[in-house]
């Protein structure tokens, strides 16, 4: 607690500096005066009448991967590799709210950027854990800081792309405003707000400055939020208890409409909270915080030294049977408000905690409900397997390396339709 809430130990630890030929020194991997500067300009884009704005894509995009599970289970076949289809779809969210680019990659489309996304996150995550590749040189002569240097070139030019591409539509967009007083109603993406505040701040907002910040929301948002929902899907199979009383509940708001959710809706699926809480609880999307202090940190007892390193594992953290009895049992009832009372606020950090929390867990909150609950009203999940079946590791985002095979069947009576 002493550690994360405070707003003088915010640098990251040297891991976190592998990430800087991909990501620069955006919120994520920057510190003191810039990190402090960044994160006041970017909280606005996260302001709730923005996120409100983005529920219609999260929709569309839920649609899609349903549509596809249904297909990828015709004939009662089961899906073995639920876990793709649940990043294809985060990544078209976070590439439409984030870019305000579609990149269709549910309907096999951008298959180079997808590539060049998964090989960057592969071989970061390889370099952070083998030691030799921390030197510079070794890394950048060896074939996988080649394969590296490629797949960054792709995702950088198309970032770039997008940017020039962006600024242009907004300017034309204001012209046309100015010269006849319309031009169409604008939902603007994360990146439009960024370009909105380099006009305001060109001192501190540049072209490159906005390129990191995209990269870095690219990064965190599709991979931390799709294996959080992967875990779910697989959980809510193996409980059709649990499974039905979320689905009572969708039925409770939507009856037998096929409406899209709105943010009211969103906020009242308080079951489905509670799933997706115990679902981070025992799968933290991040699975270690590391700080570097740069001054002395003083707890109760002791002084730990400057230029420590720090890690705070929260995978092992909501393991803890004072906390949490039972620690390995799915109990979304651990998160009934009753439950809560007298827990330490510090004992549940899935997005980290104090300063540095996650800027976007409200967003990835809505974006987990949104897929989730459409997946819910429109088919039976079952998982064939056991939670004890489940093999994961713990690298820099937790990744499944085994998980059961899912078998999802349409409910009758209930298609699923596409709402533009």
């Amino acid at each position: 607690m002493v550690l994360l809430s405070s707003v003088q130990h915010i640098t990251k630890g040297p891991d976190y500096e592998m990430l800087e030929p991909w990501l620069n020194k955006g919120l994520l991997t920057s510190t003191d005066q810039k990190w402090h500067s960044r994160r006041k300009l970017l909280t606005n884009t996260f302001h709730f009448k923005i996120l409100e704005t983005y529920v219609p894509s999260l929709n569309n995009h839920s649609r899609s991967l349903v549509k596809n599970l249904i297909n990828a289970s015709d004939n009662g076949k089961s899906i073995a590799d639920i876990d793709s289809h649940v990043t294809l779809c985060a990544l078209d969210i976070v590439c439409e709210t984030i870019m305000g680019v579609n990149l269709r990659t549910q309907e096999g489309k951008s298959t180079d950027y997808v590539k060049a996304i998964k090989n960057v996150s592969h071989i970061l995550i390889k370099r952070i854990f083998t030691f030799w590749y921390w030197s510079e040189i070794i890394f950048n002569l060896s074939s996988i800081g080649r394969e590296f240097r490629k797949s960054l070139k792709l995702l950088h030019n198309f970032t770039e792309n997008v940017i020039k591409e962006r600024r242009k539509i907004l300017e034309e967009t204001a012209e046309q405003k100015k010269t006849d007083g319309k031009g169409k109603k604008q939902i603007y993406s994360f990146l439009d707000l960024l370009v909105g505040v380099s006009k305001e701040n060109p001192g501190t907002m540049t072209d490159k400055d906005i390129r990191e910040e995209v990269d870095t929301f690219l990064f965190e948002g599709h991979d931390t939020s799709s294996i959080a929902i992967t875990m779910a899907i697989i959980h809510l199979g193996l409980d059709q208890n649990i499974q039905n009383l979320v689905r009572d509940e969708l039925y409770e708001i939507f009856g037998d409409s096929d409406r899209d959710a709105t943010m009211e809706d969103l906020k009242a699926m308080t079951n489905l909270e509670r799933v997706i809480k115990e679902t981070m609880r025992l799968y933290p999307s991040v699975t270690g915080i590391t700080r570097t202090l740069k001054e002395p940190l003083h707890l109760e007892k002791y002084t730990i030294p400057s230029k420590s390193v720090m890690v705070v594992v929260p995978h092992l953290l909501h393991r803890d049977e004072n906390i949490y009895p039972n620690p390995e049992k799915f109990d979304p009832d651990r998160f009934l408000p009753e439950q809560c009372n007298g827990r330490h606020p510090y004992a549940y950090i899935p997005f980290s905690a104090g300063p540095r929390n996650c800027i976007g867990q409200k967003f990835a909150m809505y974006q987990m409900k949104t897929v989730l609950s459409t997946i819910l009203r429109y088919t039976i999940v079952e998982t064939l397997g056991t939670q004890q079946s489940i093999v994961i590791s713990t690298q820099l985002i937790m990744r499944a390396d085994y998980l059961p095979s899912v078998k999802i069947t349409p409910i009758p009576n209930k298609s699923i339709k596409s709402h533009t």
